[in-house]
């Protein structure tokens, strides 16, 4: 089976900076997207950032211009770094992922799921 595994939240000051991670592991064939999402309490979870297999990449509008989606396809890895965060960005964030899973000698499986989600507190 394939697993999503986030890391990296915390509690910080407004202002500060976070850098969330978020491992793929399994038998995995290719990754066609990947993204990150968040849900503050009593909200409805929503789009963060997204990255797709060939680096098309799409913000939130109350992100942009201060968090940083990125990956490392060798380590299966999607990264948001988040700077300058304040009070709303306070949530769980969770990673998503759209993965074929298979060794490639054989039928392949496609996989979608979430991970756990990792807690960010943003507050004075």
């Amino acid at each position: 089976q394939v697993q999503l595994v986030e890391s990296g939240g915390g509690l910080v000051q407004p202002g500060g900076s976070l850098r969330l991670s978020c491992a793929a592991s399994g038998t995995i064939f290719s990754i066609t997207a990947m993204g990150w999402y968040r849900q503050a309490p009593g909200k409805q979870r929503e789009l963060v950032a997204t990255i797709t297999s060939g680096k098309i990449i799409n913000y939130a509008d109350s992100v942009k211009g201060r968090f940083t989606i990125s990956r490392d396809n060798a380590k299966n890895t999607v990264y948001l770094q988040m700077n300058s965060l304040n009070v709303e960005d306070t949530a769980v964030y969770y990673c998503n992922a759209q993965i074929l899973s298979g060794n490639g000698s054989g039928p392949l499986r496609l996989y979608a799921g979430w991970g756990q989600g990792t807690q960010v507190t943003v507050s004075s």
